[in-house]
């Protein structure tokens, strides 16, 4: 746990969030400043900083970050219409919160390139 990272606090509950998954290693919550109507972030418990950050046994809890990513947009209705999977890795890429997360944006149609 990294004590300055808002999303490790999240994860200990120090910081109420709208859960939508929990277990041992992965948290996902609803985003505060969603960009779709369903938009949900995965984090895991683990402070991890990037995907640059990854050890080779790290793979396999991003492998199932990404399986409970599918799991949610079939359970909240996205995985038929469609739904958009990033992980923005440092600063130029936007992100603001480094600690890995995958977002799940769904619910609406999205356009390419995002901008």
């Amino acid at each position: 746990m990294n004590e300055n990272c808002i999303f490790c606090k999240i994860a200990n509950k120090e910081i109420e969030s709208e859960i939508v998954y929990e277990d041992d290693e992965i948290l996902a919550f609803k985003d505060l400043s969603a960009q779709a109507p369903i938009h949900f972030l995965f984090i895991p418990k683990k402070h991890i900083r990037s995907m640059n950050e990854l050890s080779a046994e790290d793979f396999v809890l991003v492998a199932r970050i990404l399986g409970k990513v599918k799991d949610l947009a079939e359970e909240y209705g996205v995985s038929e219409t469609g739904y958009r999977t990033v992980i923005n890795c440092n600063k130029d890429a936007g992100q603001e919160v480094f600690h890995l997360h995958v977002h799940l944006l769904g619910g609406r149609a999205f356009t390419w390139p995002p901008g």
